[in-house]
């Protein structure tokens, strides 16, 4: 899987945040794009964004995150909206991932939020 920044330059991500992309993928995750926040949050590191068609992707996407990062024995600190499925928070203290529908994606522009933030492009590998 190939990462890169705006500039095009590759970059790394840590092994737990890669892992979820990849259980992303997987489900056919679309529009994925790592933020990274080391320098513009003190919160979290990175936001892991990715939308689903609809309610049952997102959750499928969010259960296969979940599953994927389990299996190492790390578990999400907090979970929220799994219940209305339009915005699945799923938070790792060092990355968030944000699991949408498309419109509440546009509607809350998490990627013009933190513009500041370094947008890692994320694309399978082929």
């Amino acid at each position: 899987m190939a990462k890169t920044d705006k500039r095009g330059k590759a970059t790394h991500l840590p092994d737990q945040i890669d892992r979820a992309v990849r259980a992303a993928e997987d489900k056919k995750v679309a529009d994925l794009i790592v933020l990274d926040l080391r320098k513009a949050s003190g919160f979290t590191d990175y936001f892991v964004i990715g939308s689903g068609a609809n309610a049952r992707q997102v959750r499928a996407i969010a259960d296969a995150v979940v599953d994927a990062l389990s299996g190492d024995g790390v578990k999400p600190a907090h979970i929220e909206g799994y219940d209305r499925a339009e915005w699945i928070l799923l938070d790792y203290f060092d990355f968030i991932v944000h699991v949408f529908a498309p419109e509440t994606r546009m509607f809350y522009g998490l990627e013009r939020l933190w513009g500041s933030a370094e947008r890692i492009e994320v694309s399978p590998a082929g």
